[in-house]
């Protein structure tokens, strides 16, 4: 992170870990399932899969990444990091004020080992496969998302670094307590991250949006503290307006 002021690495980390700390527990949970029901062979086995395609995706876009002009790579990905943030942003302050159910581990590790269930219990190839398979999946899925994180977080600033520190952390930080606990991660506050998260990598959009258009924003990288407190003013606002009494959430 040589160069980058911690004024900006610093958010960044702090984004891409809580960020990938989401996408990990989903993952974590699925894996867990698969684990628990048909044996950590499969688990392990669709696991490792995944994290190979995983990084050979990450050393294929490195070197692309690079060929391409500055102020493009930075108008793109602020624009994808904005319409990613503000997705999340939409769902933590709809869960906020319960006009949707919040997610929660415990029912989705439920349902992915009624899933499983579903197929027999009997120990065979076929059933180890379609777990292993499971695995594989949910990984690669959530991985994919850690990547475009670190990627959108830190590409163009000299930020990769940091983001894959946070994203790393994240990683650890979850396995660590499931090797503990052995069991889905139900009381992380899922809702509380994205809603942080949204406010996060949306005023990240913002900002590198900007610089892709050559706009030099008064304050420089502290400009990036007052579009998080307007985004984060913005969600809490709108939760308060739309929220619902109890009772009336829709699923």
């Amino acid at each position: 992170m040589e160069g980058v002021s911690w004024a900006v690495a610093l958010p960044a980390i702090g984004a891409a870990f809580a960020a990938s700390l989401v996408e990990v527990v989903e993952a974590f949970t699925i894996v867990l399932a698969v684990g628990t029901l048909r044996g950590w062979r499969p688990a392990v086995a669709g696991t490792t899969a995944a994290l190979g395609v995983l990084a050979l995706l990450v050393l294929t876009l490195g070197p692309l990444l690079e060929r391409l002009p500055l102020h493009v790579l930075q108008l793109v990905i602020g624009v994808l990091l904005l319409l990613f943030g503000m997705g999340w942003l939409r769902k933590a302050v709809l869960r906020s004020a319960g006009v949707i159910a919040l997610h929660d581990e415990e029912a989705a590790f439920t349902a992915e080992t009624a899933e499983l269930s579903r197929h027999g219990v009997r120990r065979t190839a076929s059933l180890d496969w379609i777990a292993g398979l499971t695995a594989f999946k949910a990984v690669l899925l959530e991985g994919l998302e850690v990547i475009f994180i670190v990627i959108a977080v830190g590409a163009g600033r000299g930020l990769v670094g940091a983001a894959a520190l946070g994203a790393l952390a994240a990683c650890v930080a979850v396995l660590a307590v499931g090797a503990v606990v052995h069991r889905p991660l139900s009381r992380v506050p899922e809702n509380t991250l994205k809603f942080g998260v949204g406010v996060m990598l949306a005023a990240f959009g913002v900002f590198w949006t900007g610089e892709g258009l050559g706009i030099e924003w008064p304050g420089g990288d502290v400009a990036l503290f007052v579009f998080a407190g307007l985004f984060l003013a913005t969600g809490i606002g709108m939760a308060a307006l739309l929220r619902r009494p109890t009772g009336e959430t829709v699923r």
